[in-house]
């Protein structure tokens, strides 16, 4: 995930059944459906003011000044209301592999400790983000002339409703005692920190490593949602080590989630999940399996390709694999196809495309760095067609004595046939990359041209546009947003503190201090970031190290899209990687395929997917050689 929100298939904790519970159940629902809907609207609405955007410059010639400023305000309260909604749905993204092996009492009492933790943090982050809307209220928007203040309170009434929704939930544990010992148990923890203070600030730089590889591991393993784990460790470093005030939190979380470059994520995510309600996909899948779908392993190349073709319309791996998954998998699973494999090979895909544009990953890492979004958007494609043709290889290996006899071939009529109705799906990937490239349109209004095109796509060609599928995908769009874009904003305060503390400087000494230059640096680099990958996700592995890692890679004369192409795929491979990988557990969810089933089949795809990672390191043209 870079966009999944939950590693695990495990229902949350079971409510309270009583009739106060149920009362606590109604409150909950009812408030909730009221938050969904100005949340679906925001989607709405930032479709449509950019779009009129796009209209105004490139069409009438007469440019809005104020388009980019209203949907920079937008931007923030969809933000914390797709936040807020991914919390009360226990969505927000958490590594439970470690929880989910212990019997069920130990398991609720892990997720009870989960959400008073997040509890903790919201409680203490509420009066700084109440006082730092305050004092945005000084601040003059220069094209709307409002106040800054309109746009901040996102901030105290997004983490003031997470907080009304974690008391709810925190008062439905039918564990009462679960609940009552791990309140008692953060509130000790708290305390001891408080009194530790005296003795921590001394300490220097060791604090690093006691808040932001101790307590963040411990959380992050106790299957704290990694956001609130970054978040609190950043706050409990800042509060106890130094005489910041914690307004700073606040403040560096606001810069990390309104950057203008990520308004793109939630419209990339609302297109990547048209084009499975239009239909489009299932179209492009329909074309490339009747092309290969008579040969051996036709479908699972066809699976590699799909992903592929798919992954360069949406940014969200999730609804990628949703999209192609449900299409193929009945046909492969009545070829002889083992679910291991299939769940093995869908999850190593999601790894494989990681680069392919408009990929959320790589508009983060374009956000954060300063690295060019059409150089990124260009570079990134040959990585993963040559990642693609490593796992293409073993898929042949495996399937190179399968019986075909039974299968038909299809004529050259009816794969005419299947081109003609998935060319439209087709062109739009085209679209997309010519509108960033040739600068039509920036990366953020580029997906309002996608998505527009899908819709009238959808209406007048494919005839498929369900009506009531609408606002659920709106409130979906919303959520993983709102989950993508609060650990964006907690990794930046958690990477602001690193900075200040000296840390960077440090880092940059000993990679640059490590022999063999730029070879051994993307080694390590690349090393480095399966283990992030796989351990804290790809997003936060990202917005933390990235700020870090790229100055020291254009220093040891590595190029910095060659480099981003190294990191991403790295992270990938982590991310969809048992048994931590929480990208591998999203593919076991959507295909309904218990994770057990591909841990053994997996192994290979991965081993496939490091020798292609390995190429690229070795080839910089790979990334490089079209910019």
């Amino acid at each position: 995930m870079s966009d999944y929100v939950h590693a695990s298939p495990d229902p949350p904790v079971a409510a309270d059944a009583s009739p106060a519970g149920s009362s606590l159940r109604r409150i909950d629902q009812a408030i909730g459906a009221l938050i969904e809907i100005p949340a679906a609207l925001l989607v709405v609405a930032e479709i449509v003011v950019l779009f009129s955007g796009v209209l105004a410059r490139y069409v009438f010639h007469r440019p809005l000044i104020w388009s980019d400023e209203l949907a920079a305000a937008l931007f923030l309260w969809l933000a914390m209301l797709g936040a807020v909604i991914a919390f009360r749905k226990v969505e927000h993204m958490r590594m439970t592999a470690l929880v989910a092996m212990l019997p069920p009492k130990a398991r609720n009492w892990f997720d009870a400790l989960a959400l008073v933790v997040c509890l903790a943090f919201l409680l203490l982050l509420f009066h700084p983000a109440l006082e730092f809307a305050i004092e945005e209220q000084i601040i003059t928007t220069p094209a709307l002339e409002i106040s800054n203040a309109w746009r901040a309170s996102a901030l105290p009434i997004g983490i003031g409703l997470m907080i009304l929704f974690g008391l709810l939930r925190l008062l439905e544990l039918p564990d009462r005692m679960a609940a009552a010992t791990a309140v008692a148990v953060v509130v000790a923890m708290g305390v001891g920190l408080y009194f530790a203070g005296p003795l921590l600030k001394p300490l220097g730089n060791y604090n690093l490593l006691i808040f932001f590889v101790g307590l963040v591991g411990v959380m992050v393993f106790a299957g704290v949602p990694i956001a609130f784990s970054f978040g609190l460790a950043t706050f409990a470093y800042l509060a106890l080590t130094t005489r910041l005030p914690t307004i700073v939190v606040v403040g560096r979380m606001d810069e990390g989630m309104s950057h203008i470059i990520l308004l793109a994520v939630p419209l990339f995510v609302f297109l990547g999940l048209l084009i499975e309600m239009t239909g489009m996909a299932r179209a492009m899948v329909g074309f490339l399996a009747s092309l290969l779908g008579h040969v051996r392993g036709g479908l699972s190349y066809v699976l590699v390709g799909a992903m592929y073709l798919v992954s360069g319309i949406s940014g969200s791996k999730a609804a990628d694999m949703a999209a192609v998954a449900p299409v193929l998998f009945p046909e492969m699973k009545a070829r002889g196809a083992s679910e291991g494999d299939l769940v093995a090979l869908l999850s190593a895909t999601g790894a494989q495309t990681e680069t392919i544009p408009p990929s959320i990953v790589l508009i983060t890492i374009g956000s954060v760095t300063g690295v060019s979004i059409s150089a990124l958007f260009t570079g990134g494609l040959l990585p993963g067609a040559v990642l693609g043709a490593a796992l293409c290889g073993l898929v042949w290996w495996r399937y190179r004595k399968e019986d075909l006899s039974a299968v038909p071939r299809p004529s050259g009529k009816s794969i005419l046939r299947a081109l003609v109705i998935a060319f439209p799906a087709l062109l739009l990937p085209f679209v997309i990359r010519a509108a960033v490239v040739e600068g039509v349109a920036t990366a953020t209004e580029v997906s309002t041209i996608g998505i527009i095109y899908s819709i009238i796509a959808g209406v007048l060609i494919y005839r498929q546009f369900p009506l009531r599928r609408l606002f659920p995908i709106l409130v979906m769009t919303a959520a993983l947003s709102g989950a993508i874009l609060l650990i964006i904003g907690a990794a930046t305060g958690m990477a602001w503190s690193l900075t200040q503390s000296g840390f960077s400087s440090t880092l940059a000494a000993a990679m640059k201090s490590l022999p063999g230059g730029a070879p051994v640096f993307l080694i390590v680099s690349a090393i480095a970031f399966i283990i992030l990958g796989s351990v804290l996700e790809g997003i936060p592995a990202i917005v933390l190290f990235g700020p870090l890692m790229f100055p020291i890679a254009h220093q040891v004369g590595v190029h910095e899209v060659h480099y981003a192409m190294v990191v991403i795929l790295a992270m990938g491979i982590g991310l969809f990687s048992p048994p931590f990988g929480v990208g591998y557990y999203a593919a076991c969810a959507i295909s309904r395929i218990h994770p057990d089933a591909g841990m053994k089949p997996i192994i290979g795809y991965m081993v496939a997917l490091v020798v292609g990672l390995a190429l690229v390191i070795a080839v910089p043209w790979i990334s490089t050689g079209f910019l």
